[in-house]
């Protein structure tokens, strides 16, 4: 359950299109989230992008470390926040975590805010039933 596979990455261009215009989303700083309901065919509950933004990270190997933090913070928080949760409603999401900050933070601040990012994703998905 602690591993973050090549099937739970949103790669699939049409489903991109969908969720950026016509997904839902909120903004709990450093992160804007988008999530859309799918009816994708994949095994998992969630399809999932990162996003940092070129603009303003310049240098590659910064957007790099930042993605590398929110996966990792993602992978070993989805479980228990996210996938039961889905599994207990039978729905399946495509979701988007678009890193907004201005600065690198830290993994701890990374990974508290994604948590809260996630609990409030899980408001936002039963306001939208």
């Amino acid at each position: 359950m602690y591993t973050f596979k090549k099937e739970e990455r949103l790669c699939n261009k049409k489903l991109l299109d969908e969720l950026f215009h016509k997904g839902s989303s909120f903004l709990l700083y450093p992160f804007r989230v988008s999530w859309l309901h799918s009816s994708h065919d994949a095994d998992v509950p969630v399809q999932v992008v990162i996003n940092v933004s070129k603009r303003k990270f310049k240098r590659a190997v910064d957007r790099n470390l930042i993605k590398r933090r929110i996966r990792e913070a993602y992978r070993l928080n989805k479980a228990e926040l996210l996938y039961i949760y889905l599994a207990e409603q039978d729905k399946k999401i495509v979701l988007s975590l678009n890193y907004v900050g201005k600065e690198i933070a830290e993994y701890p601040v990374i990974e508290r805010k994604l948590k809260a990012s996630l609990e409030k994703l899980k408001l936002s998905y039963d306001k939208a039933d």
